[in-house]
């Protein structure tokens, strides 16, 4: 499965750790990370080379073409907002947020409070619990 994996590039990246374990163990399950590179040290200044138009043209080309949204969200920014917000406008995508419960109280009401039928919300406590729900609910 091509799976987006979405995490902050500007924002608070303090769950980096997570999202490279995150990353990890999809492509250990035989999926192909499309944007594994937000995960690198510098992953904001490669975008920079490229250039706004170039970053937004290749993620929206990456948003079209995979089969699952995934997030970790706790540090979250506008750009994990709007590529969501877009999939979920759309209706046709599966949408899962995971965020950290120690930054739930830092963390839009937009996104916490998310109902859509298409989007799960998991609050994890370790990577440990965020892997697990990846094994038993990624096929």
């Amino acid at each position: 499965m091509k799976i987006y994996f979405g995490f902050t590039v500007a924002g608070d990246r303090s769950a980096l750790e997570t999202a490279r374990g995150m990353v990890r163990c999809l492509e250990e399950l035989g999926h192909q990370v499309l944007t594994r590179h937000l995960v690198d040290d510098d992953a904001r200044a490669a975008d920079r080379k490229l250039g706004p138009q170039a970053v937004y043209q290749r993620d929206m080309a990456w948003l079209r073409e995979c089969d699952l949204f995934i997030a970790e969200v706790s540090g979250s920014s506008f750009g994990l907002g709007f590529e969501a917000g877009y999939l979920l406008g759309a209706k046709t995508k599966k949408v899962i947020l995971f965020y950290s419960v120690n930054e739930k109280d830092n963390i839009s009401f937009m996104i916490t409070g998310n109902a859509h039928a298409n989007c799960a919300l998991v609050p994890y406590s370790s990577l440990a619990e965020a892997e697990a729900h990846l094994k038993a609910h990624i096929k």
